[in-house]
């Protein structure tokens, strides 16, 4: 168990040693969970990992990689995000 501090702008520094633990790097995408007042916080790409194959993949995105297929998701995403 590590201690952090949340900050006034809502921000959380996760301690080095749960840090690496999790196997996060700096600029990964994380999805935060709270579950009865427990957060959670797993990567983006472990999430995607641990769906797949839990839902069919749509044709487009056949024969490309887990983290292709994530990328083209972020770029159609702020590219239709700024468009408007």
């Amino acid at each position: 168990m590590s201690m952090a501090t949340i900050t006034s702008k809502r921000q959380l520094t996760i301690p080095v040693k749960v840090f690496r633990k999790a196997g996060l790097k700096v600029g990964d995408r994380v999805v935060v969970n709270e579950d009865n007042g427990i957060l959670k916080v797993e990567s983006a790409v472990a999430l995607v990992k641990r769906l797949a194959g839990s839902v069919k993949k749509p044709k487009r995105f056949r024969g490309m990689s887990d983290d292709e297929i994530i990328e083209l998701a972020i770029k159609e995403h702020y590219s239709a995000k700024y468009e408007k």
